[in-house]
């Protein structure tokens, strides 16, 4: 891998931003750019370089995949807006259902979506707004798993090999990519993005599409995203760095009613991690399982059981897709 890190010891916020924003704008030069914001801390970040880099030279667009969590995509843009970046909304629901109907392998399903991203919906806002270079939150743990083959981050296209200027019609930037997450908060802290931003648990590209074992068809997305909000409500005081819901391929044997309920199976991740190299099961207090199995199982139609990953990483890892 041809990219070096930028270790937290070596790394000062200030200066990182300044050098970013003139590399953005010596490379950009008098032309425009397109930012794909997705509202996590680091496509956030890369928002806010692109925009002091570029001023209204940058399109910033919020890609509505049918993927996201509950009520994310009105609330990013309306968010940004009122920081005076202007984030317009793409309804790309369909496309991206197309795409994923009928795939159950997880590599086929983040394939579909990265074609989808950068093919036909980035490569139609290309066109349109006549830009060159597309701005993108890629950190350096997104490549170091790809190239290692543990599994595909839909945003690593030029690392692979992929000429984006040949299949796409446009060059992607990647300002953050020699940061791992704990130094993309603290630029963004720098940056004044708000703690609900700079503080949140990390959130893959391909959402919840990663968090669906099996198809990821619009039913199966909005069970586990209902299983998101439960998940995220009861952990996000835990202190822990990420926590999610993970809605398991085979239904299993239940009972509700004093009837046999065959339903669904969700499955709870909690993780102690610096960096996402490494990763161990928070051990939560026995309380909170109880909360979670009761609320999972009446408040998401069909679920009937609760599990909790006790699994360090590796030879886990912090998605199951």
């Amino acid at each position: 891998m041809n990219i070096s890190e930028i270790l937290t010891k070596d790394f000062s916020a200030d200066s990182f931003f300044e050098d970013k924003v003139r590399e953005i704008a010596r490379t950009v030069e008098d032309g425009f750019a397109i930012n794909a914001l997705s509202g996590g801390v680091d496509s956030s970040v890369v928002t806010i370089l692109g925009h002091k880099a570029l001023g209204n030279r940058l399109k910033s667009y919020f890609i509505e995949n049918g993927l996201m969590r509950q009520g994310e995509p009105e609330w990013i843009v309306s968010l940004f807006n009122d920081m005076g970046i202007p984030v317009e909304l793409i309804d790309a629901r369909d496309d991206f259902f197309a795409a994923l109907k009928g795939l159950t392998d997880p590599e086929e399903k983040r394939e579909a979506i990265t074609q989808t991203f950068y093919k036909k919906v980035f490569g139609k806002l290309v066109k349109d707004t006549g830009a060159k270079y597309l701005l993108q939150g890629t950190n350096y743990t997104d490549v170091e798993e790809t190239i290692a083959g543990i599994k595909r981050q839909h945003n690593i296209l030029e690392q692979l090999g992929i000429d984006t200027q040949e299949q796409y019609g446009y060059l992607v930037l990647e300002p953050l990519i020699q940061l791992r997450k704990p130094a993309i908060r603290e630029l963004a802290k720098l940056l004044s993005l708000p703690e609900e931003i700079y503080n949140r648990p990390p959130f893959p590209g391909p959402a919840l599409a990663t968090r669906v074992i099996g198809e990821a068809s619009p039913e199966r997305i909005l069970l586990v995203r209902k299983a998101t909000l439960i998940v995220e409500e009861e952990l996000q005081d835990s202190g822990a760095f990420q926590y999610l819901a993970i809605l398991h391929q085979d239904k299993v044997t239940g009972i509700k009613n004093g009837q046999r309920n065959y339903g669904f199976q969700i499955e709870v991740r909690c993780w102690e991690s610096k960096d996402a190299k490494t990763g161990s099961p928070t051990r939560l207090p026995y309380d909170t399982y109880d909360r979670l199995a009761d609320r999972l199982t009446s408040e998401v139609p069909g679920v009937v059981s609760v599990t909790y990953n006790i699994t360090k990483k590796p030879p886990s890892t912090i998605e199951a897709v």
